[in-house]
């Protein structure tokens, strides 16, 4: 769903490959999937043109990207692999060493999120399967003990709750949730949730985990086409996220004093993304309003498909389509979590946390 933006220059394209890199896994919504709704009865699914576009096999991959996604470049940067989406048949054996991602496009902190879509794999469910994860990696390597070693070395990455507010709160004019909270409350609500998800990821051995917030969700194309009557960010939804993400911070802050460890480090995205949209130039972008393909205005309505507009150059927009930020884009935000300061990451930044781990 919504992507998450910052402020550094663009990355080497790929990093190479070394012994005994960490692994890594994902687990949220579209922002960060990499297939396995490709393999489900969905219509949450970015297996058509022009989706992958620029990926290197010019195909559509069930990432709702133009090219690589989030977890990829974070992959590259960690020197391995990227992981593999965990329904892929193909993730098996020592593949398995690697990680997995456990994404799944259209979901949210709470399971009535991303009803619409019908077969999605809701964040309980993820939580199964990497259970289910850490049996199979116990039966190739023969060791329990090895697993719960390499599991808490691991990197993971959550992305959620942008579409708790975009697919469920703001769906229509009048939601069951919009009836039963005012925002305030539906936020507060939403973290509390949210924290016993975390809690969980820790019960299952993640010890470094990083937590994305929601950027600006009233600034997507989207919400510009939709919601807005001068091309400026929509109100509700800007609301949304500007009471949203604090509660997640003091959330992640309070849940790492009561373990008595930094094992979850919050990606203020909010802030990020601000950043950006005021001035894309600086990114050199030469709009962070209209995705590169969607139709209506901004390109912000509906979904990305062949008969889509579609712009020349990928590299010259923020958002590759009504809610997901292209290659690029994704490349910068890698960038400011492996090094931005603490009005992006807290407590640290990815390259402080790779230092300390060693």
């Amino acid at each position: 769903m919504l992507g998450f933006f910052l402020v550094v220059a663009t990355m080497a394209r790929v990093a190479a490959p070394v012994e005994g890199a960490r692994a890594f896994f994902v687990f949220g919504d579209s922002l960060v999937d990499n297939g396995n709704n490709n393999y489900l009865i969905t219509t949450a699914r970015a297996d058509s043109p022009p989706y992958g576009i620029d990926y290197p096999t010019h195909r559509p991959t069930g990432r709702f990207s133009n090219g690589y996604n989030i977890p990829d470049i974070i992959s590259q940067e960690l020197g391995a692999e990227s992981t593999m989406a965990y329904l892929n048949p193909e993730l098996s054996g020592e593949k398995l060493l690697v990680g997995a991602n456990f994404a799944s496009a259209g979901i949210g902190i709470l399971n009535d999120t991303g009803v619409q879509f019908a077969n999605i794999i809701r964040i309980w469910r993820q939580l199964e399967f990497f259970q289910d994860y850490q049996t199979r990696v116990s039966a190739v390597i023969g060791d329990e003990e090895q697993t719960k070693a390499l599991v808490n070395k691991a990197l993971v990455l959550i992305t959620l709750g942008g579409n708790d507010f975009v697919n469920n709160y703001f769906l229509t004019p009048i939601t069951l949730r919009r009836l039963q909270f005012n925002l305030q409350d539906f936020s507060k609500f939403l973290i509390s949730e949210y924290k016993k998800v975390l809690q969980r990821l820790y019960d299952l051995g993640a010890r470094r985990v990083l937590v994305t917030g929601t950027g600006p969700l009233g600034c997507v194309p989207s919400s510009l086409a939709t919601r807005s009557t001068n091309g400026q960010c929509a109100e509700e939804p800007q609301r949304a996220s500007a009471i949203y993400n604090p509660l997640l911070e003091q959330m992640i802050s309070g849940l790492n004093q009561q373990l008595g460890s930094s094992v979850f480090v919050a990606v203020n995205t909010m802030n990020m993304q601000n950043d950006f949209i005021s001035n894309p130039q600086a990114f050199g972008f030469i709009t962070s309003k209209v995705a590169c393909c969607g139709q209506g205005p901004y390109n912000g309505v509906g979904v990305c498909t062949p008969a889509s507009n579609l712009c020349p150059n990928r590299d010259l927009y923020a958002f590759w389509d009504p809610f997901h930020p292209t290659e690029k884009a994704n490349r910068i935000i890698v960038q400011t979590i492996f090094t931005g300061s603490d009005k992006y990451m807290s407590p640290m930044n990815l390259s402080t946390i790779m230092e300390l781990d060693i």
